[in-house]
Parts: C-alpha cells; structure tokens; sequence
C-alpha cells in the first residue's frame, strides 16, 4: 500500500512544499495538488516538479469543463516532462456550484463528457493527428461551425509516456463504473471500508468486466485523516468541519453527491439534519452532527495497533494508496506520522 498526501487548498504554499521535501524523505510516494477555485493546480505541480526527486504528482482534480480536451492533454504531457514521467492526471466534475458559478460554464453530460475527454488525451499522448467525432466534442471543428480552416493536428513534442495515469475522482454508481472502465485509478471520499461493497461493488464488476487489460488493476486512492498515538481520538473532531461542509454545503437538497453517499452508507437521518443545519448557516452544529461512527470508519486515527486494524480493514477493501491527512500540528509531527505509517504499512 503507498502513501500519499494533499497540499492545502489556500495558503501555506511555501510550507507546504518544505513539508513534502520531508515527507518525501520518510516515504511518501504521491502528492495532491486540487484546483477547486483556489489558485491553479498546473503552476504548483511544475514548482513541485523542481522541488520533488522520487515522489509523483497529481492533480487532485483537473475539473472537466475548465479545460478543453486537447489543452488538459497538453498540460497532462507538460507536467510528466517536468516531472521525468512523475505526472498523474488526476479528473473529476466537480459539481455545478464551482462549473457554473465560478466559471460560468454549464454543467452537464459530466459522464459522457468524461469518456471524450479521455478518449482525446490518449489519442495526442500518443501523438496521432486528433481526430474525435463524438456528441460533446469535435475536433476538427466542422467547417460550418468555424472559418473552415481547421485540420487534424498532433502534438508537437514527443511525451516522455504515451500512456499517462488516468485518475478519475467519482462517486455515482455510472462515474464509479465508468472509472472502473477507463481509468487507471480511482479517487472515491469518505472511503467507509467495511460499507464500500455494498454501496460500490456492483459498479466496479461491471466496469471492469469491460476494462482493458491493458490497463491494469484499478489503483485505488483513498484519503483519510491521520493522527497515531494513545491519546489522538480528541482530533478527530478537526475533521467534522470538513465533512459537515461537504455532506452539508457542497450542492443544494436533492443536488448533493456527498449527501447521497452518506445516505448509502445508512446514515439517512444523520445526513438530513447535518444539510439542514449547514443549509440555516448553523455550521458548528452541522459539524457536531456528524456522526462519531463514521468519522472513525473514514479515518486512520487512534493507537498504532489499531491504526494496523484499519490498515488491514482498507486493503481487504481495495485500497491502494492512503492520500493521508495529518492531524497534528508541525511538519516534524507530521514527517513522523508518515513514518508510523510506512513502519505499519511494511
């Protein structure tokens, strides 16, 4: 099982690099970089590229509808050069808040949208004149929708890989099939180990029974709090705020995916009255509703030998990679972590 980790979404950008130098040296093998509307993902992987010697990069996640095809397949190629072959394009939708709201782009089709977008990247990775004809993207652009002028090109620099990582972040049961599909990773959230069959298992058989073998086993990416010692329980709290904002606020009633999953996992209730608190501005009490229970499932939090439990617990599950979330405070407490973690791991 690897290890990785994410840099934060605002701020601390200089630390944070200084933090995975370390990180790198106790072990790490993946880093994040996510591009909600904070800052650009594509200018912090390149910095990393040059800071970075052994550890890959991700974007964690490029979203769909911000970049054209042919430009996300650009970037994707840039940033495995930088890197020496380091890069994993990391995708997802995102949700219609930031598409439409920050970027004044509709949102829809995501799935189809998706498949496309893959299509086409693998197509200039392997630097073949792009020629795609489907519902949402065509290219050439047909002469009665332009000047007329255009013509298939390919990419004019030679890839280090014509075959870069695909890591699809999804959820819904056609995203996960999909993923299971095309992509060579998987970056579900909120990853509840001993629930993750029932709610995904049905989707990833039948995206794999359609896999390319070609692509390999489905890595799976999971992130999770972490903190390992005798007296950590108490952090687990600092995790409430996220998930409250994502079961909460990430999308309206009925139009949020992260509230869907919480209700798949059988917290119905609980899931109703965390939205319905974040929804009235009441956001502490949002996060105190969280429940306990799921917290714990979804986190690497408690003493060392328990903290192997729930290892085993996520690798019976599929787990591949823990994108790790450290808990307590300061890079050395942090760098330690992932050592405990590596030493556990073996």
């Amino acid at each position: 099982m690897r290890i990785g980790t994410a840099i934060s979404y605002a701020g601390g950008f200089g630390e944070s690099v200084a933090d995975i130098v370390e990180l790198e040296k106790a072990g790490l093998d993946v880093v994040f970089v996510p591009e909600a509307y904070s800052f650009d993902a594509v200018s912090q992987l390149g910095y990393l590229a040059a800071k970075t010697e052994r550890v890959q990069l991700a974007s964690g996640i490029f979203q769909i509808f911000t970049r054209t095809p042919t430009l996300t397949a650009m970037t994707a190629a840039g940033l495995d050069f930088v890197s020496d072959g380091r890069f994993i394009l990391g995708l997802g939708a995102s949700g219609p808040q930031v598409i439409e709201g920050f970027h004044g782009v509709k949102y829809d089709a995501p799935l189809a949208r998706t498949r496309e977008i893959v299509e086409i990247c693998r197509q200039v990775w392997r630097r073949e004149r792009v020629v795609h004809e489907g519902k949402h993207y065509t290219i050439p652009l047909p002469p009665e929708q332009g000047t007329g002028l255009g013509k298939p090109l390919k990419l004019i620099n030679h890839p280090v890989r014509e075959r870069i990582p695909v890591l699809l972040a999804s959820l819904g049961p056609k995203n996960v099939a999909l993923t299971a599909e095309i992509a060579e990773g998987w970056q579900p959230i909120f990853f509840h180990p001993e629930k993750a069959a029932d709610v995904w298992g049905e989707s990833l058989a039948a995206g794999k029974a359609k896999r390319d073998p070609a692509l390999g086993e489905l890595d799976t990416f999971v992130t999770v709090a972490l903190a390992i010692g005798d007296d950590v329980e108490p952090l687990l709290d600092h995790v409430r705020p996220m998930v409250a904002l994502y079961v909460g606020g990430m999308g309206a009633r009925g139009k949020n995916f992260y509230n869907d999953l919480a209700c798949r996992y059988g917290y119905e209730a609980e899931a109703k009255l965390i939205q319905d608190l974040y929804l009235d501005g009441k956001k502490e009490e949002a996060a105190a509703a969280v429940p306990a229970e799921l917290l714990r499932a979804i986190s690497l939090v408690g003493p060392a030998a328990y903290v192997k439990e729930r290892l085993a617990a996520f690798a019976d599950a599929g787990v591949t990679t823990l994108v790790v979330s450290p808990l307590q405070p300061g890079r050395e407490a942090r760098v330690a972590g992932v050592s405990q973690l590596r030493e556990l791991i073996g």
